[in-house]
């Protein structure tokens, strides 16, 4: 299978961040699999670069099927089989210039080839989270004060909170993206400090080659943010603009977002703001279940 630089960019995406956040590390062990033979160390370079590179050099080879299959390997989504056909059919938009389809048959991952280009609408409309519905949530009255956190970092993290609002309406959107990404890690880092049996036996929780869960402070957000909403602290929507946070996030690194030509505008800001406000509302109504 050969697939054009638009399909190659969006597998990149589904690889670095979509399906999961795979760390540097994590990526070279990924493509390591695939018959690669690196390892990630000082000169690395960014983490879209390299997956860019190694899609380049498996192009049109059988090493690109496998590739592919590995990226939506359904036993990596167990209890989440309608958010890996969502990811399926967001690639198969791109796959279709290709003259290809990914096709899940139960377990297994398949290929189809296509006698022309097909754009289909997607089956489980239903099930898409609208941009526009999400932050056409409204909320009020959210404090951290509310998730009965140690006292000295919920004042931390209530200034921060504070500070967000500032920067927001100052339109200073990168700080509110930074600071809005940095506070909910510190709020789910105090959840899990307040509750940890509950967040060490989450199933998403993050485990080292020995198979035993990873202390919280090695947690990343994107761990979090998975034990959230295994945890059902955190409504679907709210997972998935978590993650889109979390992208945005990223970009702190000034080389990453230059490279990237990344530039932050209001609505961007406005999600990520979004994503805080209803996480805390989501997670104080839901924190109960932390205490059974």
């Amino acid at each position: 299978m050969i697939i054009n630089n638009k399909t190659s960019d969006k597998l990149r995406e589904m690889i670095n961040e979509v399906t999961q956040y795979r760390t540097g590390p994590n990526l070279v062990k990924f493509f390591n699999a695939l018959g690669f033979n690196d390892s990630y160390g000082q000169g690395f370079p960014s983490r879209w670069r390299y997956t860019d590179n190694c899609l380049e050099k498996i192009n049109g080879t059988p090493r690109l099927d496998q590739c592919i299959k590995e990226v939506f390997n359904p036993v990596n989504f167990i209890s989440r089989i309608d958010e890996l056909d969502r990811y399926i059919f967001d690639f198969n938009q791109y796959l279709a210039f290709d003259k290809w389809q990914v096709v899940r048959n139960e377990a297994e991952i398949n290929f189809k080839k296509l006698h022309k280009v097909e754009l289909k609408e997607s089956p489980i409309k239903s099930s898409r989270l609208s941009e526009s519905d999400f932050l056409s949530r409204e909320f009020s009255g959210f404090t951290i004060s509310d998730l009965g956190l140690d006292l000295n970092i919920t004042e931390v993290l209530n200034k921060r909170v504070d500070e967000i609002e500032k920067t927001y309406n100052s339109a200073a959107y990168l700080s509110t993206i930074f600071i809005a990404g940095s506070t909910l890690e510190g709020i789910f880092l105090g959840l899990a400090s307040s509750y940890p049996r509950a967040f060490n036996t989450v199933k998403s929780s993050p485990k080292n080659r020995d198979g035993k869960v990873q202390p919280f402070h090695d947690w990343n957000l994107a761990a979090f943010i998975d034990a959230a909403k295994d945890l059902e602290l955190i409504q679907l929507d709210t997972y998935k603009f978590s993650h889109t946070l979390r992208e945005f996030r990223n970009y702190i690194h000034p080389f990453q977002q230059m490279s990237s030509g990344f530039s932050p505008r209001e609505h961007t800001a406005k999600i990520c703001l979004q994503v805080l406000k209803a996480a805390l509302t989501e997670m104080k109504l839901n924190i109960k279940k932390l205490q059974i």
